[in-house]
């Protein structure tokens, strides 16, 4: 057999680059690393920088609900000393005298309205408006009168003056009834010195808004001074603030730019205090810190991609010339040998693969030897001959053998009518059936002819028993036919199988030229073996008078009488195994 063959095709192309494979994996063991550390400073940066957020966020809104809370207890408190004592008739003027004192005091206040006990007006007075001393109408259906005596304090809603201003009404009920109630109207601008005061970060403050979404402060007045039209934008981040149950949270602020922020009430007046600070602003040190990450991750890979390029050039060289010897030895180039002198376990490699090759072409040459075999001869029959290292059993020899012949019978009235797929897969069941046999009973095939074939028995291995080995193939065949038979029969095909089988001396041996080489046998036993399979009808074996004779005491053998062989003179008597 040539070995100049050509590599097989996924040897040719490689899918892939070795130089390739060990870059890649280099980098990425380089690259990886520094990766998965940016990722997680990143990550726990970003938890960090967020708790801190919550923290400062939550800190400020506190402080600044605590302050308001404080700026409106203390008014609270002043209006307490306006109605200590009760009513008497002629009043009025000490009463006018502790309002206006008042209103000094607290220039939040724009105006008082002093009520007796009888829920009368008695006075009112304003910074703006005409004061009004006096017994006056009845207000004991206005709302600040009636909060006041259900609670003793009653905070209105804000609302807004000229649609701008916001204010606030402040009930507060004397101790005793007969001190009556004061009702004071408080400028809420002034709560913007507590908002403002507030700085988170650059650019990052507080407001204050009620529960219907008015704005009360905002660290811009103008805002403030918009009434109606500026609280429109703040419903919506209350809403979403609130849904975090005073955590931080990032959405939009009123003007629709990212924010992140967190609430806190004031307990007297059901107001919401929101700190906000800008996401950009509040996360600048996340993105410096990425920055720096980014910075690092770029420097490392350009040095992972140097340092992955030089390694794998010297690492893919020698692994090539492995590839490529191994290309060529696969391919049957048993004779190269990879030379390499590196010095490490890539040479020690090499120096195993030239062994391998040298071991393979050994093998190789004895494979040959065992496939030409395999031809005539059982598989585990060639392999003996094989490892006995005696070629010359082959050689031409006088051997006693039982020949056994085994032919379809109206085979060739089938293959005329029947069409060449059918005829070709009846003969391939057929020579399976028959070869598995022979292959188990370790017999020669000498070959096929047509629908018929031949077997020996005793040669070139000889074996105990021959006459009872070869009986009792016959019968495996007959057996193994017969049972094909049925389903051809099945199918229509009028089929059947004799088989002859004769004993005696013959001479064996391999016939043929280079490329072609047959063992056969020749002497009078093949003959006599050919015509009583000729003879033979389906499911019947004939057997000579010397066979018969040698298995009579292991097999049922009945004699047919005598027949008239083609080439004989005399009529032989023919014998049949039950």
């Amino acid at each position: 057999m040539s070995t100049d063959q050509s590599p097989p095709s996924h040897w040719r192309t490689p899918r892939r680059s070795l130089f390739l494979k060990y870059f890649v994996t280099l980098l990425i063991a380089v690259v990886a690393p520094l990766l998965l550390g940016a990722t997680s400073e990143a990550w726990f940066g970003y938890r960090a920088q967020r708790a801190a957020l919550n923290e400062l966020l939550q800190a400020e809104s506190r402080s600044a609900a605590e302050r308001i809370q404080t700026f409106i207890d203390g008014i609270r408190d002043q209006l307490g000393w306006v109605v200590q004592l009760p009513w008497m008739a002629g009043d009025e003027e000490r009463h006018r005298i502790d309002a206006l004192r008042l209103l000094r005091q607290v220039t939040a206040i724009s105006s008082i309205t002093l009520v007796d006990g009888m829920d009368r007006e008695r006075a009112f007075i304003s910074r703006q408006d005409v004061n009004r001393i006096g017994l006056g109408a009845s207000m004991a259906s206005d709302p600040a009168v009636k909060g006041a005596h259900a609670s003793k304090v009653w905070f209105g809603p804000v609302r807004y003056e000229h649609d701008s201003e916001p204010y606030m009404t402040i009930a507060v009920a004397g101790n005793r009834a007969a001190a009556g109630i004061v009702i004071a109207d408080i400028n809420l601008k002034l709560i913007q010195e507590v908002i403002a005061a507030i700085k988170i970060g650059e650019t990052g403050h507080a407001f204050v808004i009620d529960d219907s979404g008015r704005l009360i402060a905002h660290p811009d007045i103008s805002q403030v001074l918009r009434g109606n039209a500026a609280s429109e934008g703040f419903g919506s981040l209350r809403a979403a603030v609130a849904a975090a149950n005073g955590a931080a949270v990032v959405t939009s602020d009123a003007d629709g730019r990212s924010a992140i922020a967190t609430s806190a009430r004031t307990a007297g007046v059901d107001w919401t205090v929101i700190a906000q600070q800008p996401v950009a602003e509040a996360f600048a040190p996340i993105r410096a810190a990425l920055w720096r990450s980014l910075a690092l991750l770029v420097v490392g890979t350009l040095f992972a991609i140097s340092l992955a390029w030089w390694l794998a050039r010297r690492m893919s060289g020698p692994i090539r010339q492995l590839e490529e010897g191994v290309q060529r030895i696969g391919a049957g180039q048993f004779e190269h040998r990879i030379e390499m002198t590196s010095g490490d376990e890539l040479e020690h490699l090499a120096n195993r693969f030239n062994d391998m090759a040298a071991e393979l072409a050994v093998s190789k040459e004895k494979s040959e030897r065992i496939n030409r075999l395999k031809r005539f001869l059982a598989p585990q029959v060639a392999e003996l001959v094989e490892d006995r290292g005696n070629q010359g059993l082959l050689d031409g020899q006088r051997r006693e053998v039982v020949a056994i012949f085994g032919d379809l019978r109206g085979f060739t009235a089938f293959s005329a009518q029947a069409d060449p797929e059918t005829i070709m897969g009846v003969l391939s069941e057929y020579y399976t059936a028959l070869g598995s046999v022979i292959t188990r009973h370790q017999a020669t095939l000498t070959g096929f002819a047509g629908d018929g074939l031949m077997v020996l028995v005793n040669a070139p291995i000889e074996c105990d028993e021959p006459a009872t080995r070869g009986v009792r193939l016959a019968i495996d065949m007959q057996s193994a036919v017969q049972s094909l038979i049925i389903s051809w029969r099945g199918a229509g095909h009028k089929i059947g199988f004799g088989v002859g089988a004769a004993m005696g001396p013959a001479t064996v041996g391999t016939v043929g030229y280079e490329g072609r080489i047959d063992y056969t046998a020749i002497g009078s036993v093949i003959n006599v073996a050919s015509r009583l399979c000729g003879l033979a009808v389906d499911a019947q074996i004939l057997l000579d008078p010397v066979l018969a004779e040698a298995v009579r005491k292991s097999f049922v053998v009945d004699s047919v009488g005598e027949r008239t062989i083609k080439g004989y003179d005399r009529p032989m008597r023919v014998f049949s195994v039950s």
